[in-house]
C-alpha cells in the first residue's frame, strides 16, 4: 500500500487527480486501479471510490467513475 498525500481544494478535483494518476499507472501489474479511493487527510476512514469497478457480464470490470449514470463499460469514454 502506498499513501501519497496531495493538496487538492475539493473532492471533485481530488477524484479527477486520482483518476489521472491511477490511469497513468494502469499498465503496471502491481497496481489495482479498480481499488483506488480518495479521502481527506483528517478523515482517512471515510474513503470515496474513484472507479465503479463493477464486474460486467463478460467478467471485465467497469472503468467508469464511481456512481456513474451511464451503462457500465470496460473503457471510460467521456
Amino acid at each position: 500500500m502506498i499513501h501519497l498525500p496531495v493538496a487538492v481544494p475539493d473532492l471533485a478535483r481530488t477524484l479527477d487527480l486520482a483518476r489521472t494518476l491511477a490511469s497513468s499507472l494502469a499498465s503496471t501489474p502491481q497496481v489495482d486501479v479498480g481499488g483506488t479511493t480518495a479521502s481527506a487527510e483528517d478523515a482517512q476512514d471515510v474513503r470515496h471510490w474513484v472507479f465503479c469497478d463493477r464486474i460486467m457480464p463478460d467478467r471485465r470490470r467497469c472503468a467508469r467513475q464511481a456512481d456513474h449514470d451511464e451503462a457500465c463499460s470496460p473503457v471510460d469514454d467521456p
